[in-house]
């Protein structure tokens, strides 16, 4: 039975559905979070801290502190509106574009918290609790994308009926960021710095621009620093007379290309990375990817 458990999640963390591999992220997390809580300070490592210096000094929670939850509700709503909503975007919009917002918007909600908190603290004010956590921001930051994307897109609810998107996304954002403000007003206005990337995102791509590009183009220059970005020289072609040439790999900036013709080069490589990781990329790839998110 162990077995059986064991692949059902290796085909989870091996397959192509990155709103299934954030869920049982989320839950994995949590229970370890509440197994070992008591004795390990894990939400002091890796909730987002009100000040500053020590937010600072522990960047990497702007990411970490989607995956921390304060009790089972607070898990559950966030992991129900996820699946919920984030199957929609992610049939629509592709993985890639799924995980960018997911991750863009949880980052845009914990940095507007922050800013937020230290401006209030330098004028005497502490109305927000010293952590955030949580995967609110990320969650409303998908909502709002897809009510952007999709706003007459109806889903049934119960006692309801079906009511489209754009109404479901601005009553969760009104009940859970508006209404009574002073309570847990940190986490308020993660949830709206989540909401107003979500809605960005998708206003931006509606316009030709994806911020998905240099969204992969910064994790893989953080990933890979000494990539060498120069162009290749072959020399395995034979002319007609059996003699090697030297050809050089064209440029792979690839100026000549429509922009119809770019994006849809970039989505073929996202694709390949989605499929394969990022180290089946060739080099010409690697560095077109690099390059495409500085294009004008």
């Amino acid at each position: 039975m162990a077995n059986f458990i064991l692949d059902d999640f290796k085909r989870i963390f091996t397959g192509d559905n990155p709103l299934s591999k954030i869920i049982v992220a989320n839950v994995i997390i949590f229970l370890i979070t509440e197994l070992f809580g008591r004795f390990i300070p894990i939400v002091n490592w890796f909730a987002i801290p009100g000040d500053a210096t020590y937010f600072l000094l522990h960047i990497w929670s702007a990411v970490t502190y989607m995956f921390l939850h304060a009790n089972f509700m607070h898990i559950l709503f966030n992991m129900l509106w996820l699946y919920w909503i984030g199957k929609i975007l992610l049939e629509y919009l592709g993985p890639r574009r799924f995980v960018a917002i997911y991750f863009l918007g949880g980052i845009a909600g914990g940095l507007l918290y922050s800013i937020s908190f230290n401006l209030l603290a330098a004028v005497g004010s502490f109305p927000m609790g010293g952590l955030l956590l949580g995967a609110s921001a990320a969650v409303m930051a998908i909502v709002a994308a897809s009510a952007t994307l999709l706003p007459d897109h109806r889903i049934n609810l119960f006692l309801l009926g079906p009511v489209p998107l754009k109404y479901l996304a601005i009553g969760a954002l009104i009940l859970t960021s508006v209404l009574d403000f002073s309570v847990n007003m940190g986490g308020k206005l993660a949830h709206i710095g989540g909401a107003a990337l979500g809605f960005f995102f998708v206003r931006n791509l509606q316009n030709g621009k994806d911020w998905s590009v240099p969204f992969y183009s910064f994790l893989f220059a953080v990933r890979n620093p000494f990539i060498k970005k120069k162009m290749r020289v072959v020399s395995n072609k034979k002319s007609n007379t059996g003699q090697r040439q030297e050809t050089a790999t064209p440029n792979p900036s690839a100026s000549h290309l429509s922009d119809a013709e770019h994006q849809q080069k970039i989505d073929g490589i996202l694709d390949k990375i989605g499929k394969s990781g990022y180290d089946s990329l060739t080099e010409t790839e690697k560095e077109f990817l690099f390059k495409a998110s500085g294009r004008k």
